[in-house]
């Protein structure tokens, strides 16, 4: 069985991502019916979220950042500041409108925390892949198979509950959910051959 996998440390050999459009930081409940809006006008989105990480046992926090993103732009939604309004709800609940996410079934155990909401139009990349013979599951490995590039992890365990987004954080934000709409038009361009990747080999059961 040949299946298309790659190793950390060709990962970090490889140059690092930057997002390259633009970020909108909604931070007030009047800032999230426009930002909908704008997000409306593309059929293919990128989605994720992020919660500040617990360090102590026992210790909980409800998920605080909500990031969706076109090709262009990323919209990072401080749930924290502003919870889940009802434009928001709405757009989630769209199921017109495609939204590409990794692990999806653990954002939306994090969305039910803090509202009523029924999410519909997801695509789960997990999933996808493996329809690719991409036997890699996380984010930063699937990105790096089909782009060669890496998707720095280093602001995964920052405070996402801060008063202010750091540049660093923000750009960590965008790219997760940016990555997730890339990696699906791609793949369903047809962009991807699974034979003709330099990560494909035979799979070699483990002992």
């Amino acid at each position: 069985m040949y299946v298309v996998s790659i190793d950390k440390q060709t990962i970090n050999e490889m140059p690092r991502v930057t997002f390259p459009g633009h970020i909108h930081i909604i931070a007030d409940d009047s800032q999230v019916q426009r930002a909908v809006t704008a997000l409306r006008s593309s059929h293919i989105v990128g989605f994720d979220t992020e919660t500040r990480p617990s360090f102590r046992r026992g210790e909980q926090h409800n998920i605080a950042l909500l990031q969706i993103s076109t090709l262009s732009d990323a919209y990072l939604f401080r749930l924290n500041k502003t919870g889940v309004t009802a434009p928001l709800r709405d757009y989630l609940e769209d199921g017109d409108i495609v939204k590409v996410g990794l692990s999806t079934c653990d954002d939306f155990h994090q969305l039910a925390k803090v509202c009523d909401c029924h999410p519909a139009g997801f695509v789960e990349l997990q999933q996808l892949v493996k329809q690719y013979q991409i036997a890699a599951m996380s984010l930063q490995k699937i990105y790096a198979i089909l782009f060669q590039q890496k998707i720095s992890k280093g602001q995964q365990l920052t405070n996402w509950e801060a008063p202010q987004l750091t540049p660093s954080q923000q750009q960590y934000a965008a790219i997760d959910a940016w990555a997730c709409v890339r990696i699906y038009n791609h793949l369903l361009a047809g962009n991807f051959i699974p034979e003709q990747s330099p990560y494909w080999h035979e799979l070699v059961e483990q002992e």
